[in-house]
């Protein structure tokens, strides 16, 4: 019976780790006991359904802590990953915050109760809405369950290969932030050049008066075109998860 108990809390320690750190499923929106069931039953799934690579009744108890630490660390790192990746629309969503001027202006995330700008909290909701439009939880369920074909219950990644996942995702995160804002940092840079020859043209102009209406307007207008474009992101994420998951 202890044997069996240790095997299902392995199960569960990976899949609990992996759910606090995962993105919209362990945001604080989420209330904890509905996280902490699909939690529950997802261990219960897995644990019936994946084979485990030790044998609990063998374990001494501190071979059983470490094993319970390696799975914590596994699971939060598979959804730190998945974290850094979903936050680059937020991430290109704050670059055009800060070109319009709007950085100021902030309201409370009411998916992570945090302060947020709103065309980031904006661009991160459509984000979401067209993700589980294509059934992108399910993408995620999938990590874990290749996570156990491929380091079953009780075997990890080695330390080197969890921290190439992490480095990688965040270099990909600020990468491709900066790819989706690069239409609207090249019209700011056209736009601060020309009010630049104008400042020089008409010396007693109030350029910061006049600069201010002209960013937010011509933010919104880019924000509006471009904001269908995000749904492009959906499929570049799959790809991203498949490059840098340790699985």
């Amino acid at each position: 019976m202890l044997a069996i108990v240790l095997g299902f809390t392995l199960v569960l320690t990976r899949i609990s780790a992996f759910f606090v750190s995962l993105p919209v499923f362990g945001w604080p929106a989420i209330p904890i006991p509905i996280r902490g069931l699909i939690a529950l039953i997802l261990s219960v799934f897995f644990y019936f359904c994946k084979p485990l690579a030790v044998d609990p009744a063998g374990l001494s108890t501190p071979a059983a802590m470490v094993l319970l630490g390696g799975e914590a660390i596994y699971g939060m790192a598979l959804g730190f990953i998945a974290t850094m990746l979903f936050a680059v629309v937020q991430l290109s969503g704050r670059i055009a915050e800060q070109q319009m001027g709007m950085t100021m202006a902030e309201i409370v995330d009411p998916l992570r109760g945090e302060k947020t700008g709103e065309l980031s909290s904006l661009m991160e909701m459509v984000f979401i809405l067209l993700f589980l439009s294509v059934n992108g939880h399910h993408m995620l369920l999938l990590i874990i369950s290749k996570s156990y074909d491929a380091f079953p219950t009780g075997t990890v990644p080695t330390l080197n290969l969890l921290v190439e996942g992490v480095v990688g995702a965040s270099s990909a995160m600020l990468i491709a932030g900066l790819r989706l804002a690069a239409p609207l940092l090249g019209a700011f840079l056209v736009l601060m050049v020309t009010l630049a020859m104008l400042a020089r043209l008409v010396p007693e102009m109030d350029i910061l008066t006049v600069t201010l209406p002209v960013r937010i307007a011509l933010g919104l207008f880019l924000m509006a075109a471009f904001l269908p474009f995000v749904g492009g992101f959906v499929t570049e994420f799959a790809d991203w998860m498949a490059k840098l998951l340790p699985i």
